[in-house]
């Protein structure tokens, strides 16, 4: 059952939405697919925070037309599922992880704000730390100096106590 024009209307406006505020989207090519694994793939991409949508391609070319993923609409060919995301990272590996288990869906392109990558390109994008671990990386990085500090002023009075226990160690032996 089709959808009608108001309906196709609110579609596009739905998927426009959540482009504008995406930075990364995954086109996949799902020829195949059960409906068990899909719904497995929908989990796991709820899980990881990517809004994932099987439409028509006329739809999804409207919802990227005169934004920065405008170039994906030439790869928008077959039967296609979208996965629409704020991190590219996260998407990435979600997509390509399920397409490692699942040789039925085939990760087609991919697009990052004003450029286009191929599979390979969401392969690589996909072995990348995600946006939570370089922060945490980064947040590590600043503290270790300040933590070395720490470790220096303590070890003053560390070794000042020492030096008096092993004099009240030797006093008490004599």
């Amino acid at each position: 059952m089709g959808l009608n024009r108001s309906e196709k209307a609110v579609v596009v406006e739905e998927v426009s939405a959540k482009v504008a505020a995406a930075k990364g989207i995954i086109v996949a090519e799902y020829r195949g697919l059960e409906v068990g694994h899909i719904t497995n793939l929908r989990r796991e991409a709820r899980a990881g925070g990517v809004y994932l949508r099987v439409l028509k391609n006329t739809l999804a070319r409207r919802a990227v037309a005169d934004t920065p993923f405008a170039g994906l609409a030439e790869k928008m060919v077959g039967p296609l599922i979208y996965g629409i995301s704020e991190d590219p990272v996260a998407l990435a590996k979600v997509m390509s992880n399920f397409a490692r288990d699942n040789d039925k869906l085939v990760v087609k392109a991919g697009a990052l704000p004003n450029s286009v990558i191929d599979a390979a390109g969401v392969k690589s994008l996909a072995t990348l730390p995600s946006r939570d671990e370089l922060l945490a990386k980064l947040l590590g990085t600043m503290q270790a100096p300040i933590a070395q500090f720490v470790r220096t002023l303590n070890e003053v009075p560390t070794k000042f106590v020492r030096g008096l226990a092993a004099v009240r160690d030797q006093k008490e032996a004599a």
